[in-house]
């Protein structure tokens, strides 16, 4: 038992130092529905380096979304391993992996997920509560991150005041402002018309440049256009990955 954690540690150093972000193994996601065994991931071996723009892409019912719940440390695997920044999450508590995706995945969901009653600062503030920063910390934190994605003068607007591309830049705020290890969105235009969701492509682009990894899941090829590589998921196992970019 002590020889197969060492190793694990000893593996997950050698990712970090190979600049691999997410590394999973013989990945599976298993559902029992009634005497049927549904296979949503199977077998899926994924890396991702850190500065990568990514798109996980197939249809309704490829598995992406489960994959993208294995990623996001959302959901624990039925069996193989996953590594995220040099640590092996797929062994962990939910209690671990709560702390995990606060500290090393920031959302971005196609609903915004906002708090309607809270102000945008406070809702990109959300994420720092747990971290032990003062609220002054928290604060400067938060509006540095607003900054960040162009909306510095409506830090004190509520979500109805605010349009829905407004809304996704808060949430892309909040996904940011604690420096994660990846920036994670789920069809993060799906609740956008064509021109509003352009202009969030292009802030995503615009972060990719800054440095931040970017996995994005989408069934819409246009989307997934605007990564640099694309993960083609079908039947629960990687079709093919191509570069794009």
């Amino acid at each position: 038992m002590a020889k197969a954690v060492d190793e694990a540690v000893e593996l997950g150093e050698q990712l970090k130092r190979d600049g691999i972000v997410i590394r999973t193994y013989d990945l599976w996601k298993t559902y029992i529905m009634g005497d049927t065994e549904i296979h949503a991931v199977s077998g899926v071996d994924v890396e991702i380096h850190r500065g990568e723009y990514v798109a996980i892409m197939g249809p309704s019912g490829s598995g992406k979304s489960t994959l993208m719940n294995l990623i996001g440390c959302l959901d624990t695997p039925t069996r193989g391993r996953y590594y995220i920044n040099g640590r092996l999450v797929s062994s962990m508590n939910d209690d671990e992996l709560a702390r995990i995706r606060n500290k090393e995945i920031g959302f971005v969901f196609q609903t915004f997920n906002l708090l309607p009653r809270a102000t945008a600062l406070h809702n990109v503030e959300l994420p720092l509560i747990y971290s032990g920063m003062t609220s002054e910390a928290r604060q400067v934190a938060a509006i540095q991150s607003m900054r960040h994605v162009d909306l510095g003068q409506r830090m004190y607007h509520k979500p109805n005041e605010l349009s829905g591309g407004q809304r996704q830049r808060v949430a892309i705020a909040r996904a940011l402002v604690n420096n994660p290890s990846i920036l994670l969105a789920d069809e993060p235009t799906g609740n956008l018309d064509s021109a509003t969701g352009n202009e969030i492509m292009g802030l995503f682009a615009r972060l990719h440049q800054q440095g931040n990894t970017i996995v994005l899941v989408t069934h819409e090829h246009d989307i997934a256009m605007h990564a640099h590589r694309i993960i083609h998921v079908r039947d629960g196992k990687v079709e093919r990955d191509e570069r794009v970019k």
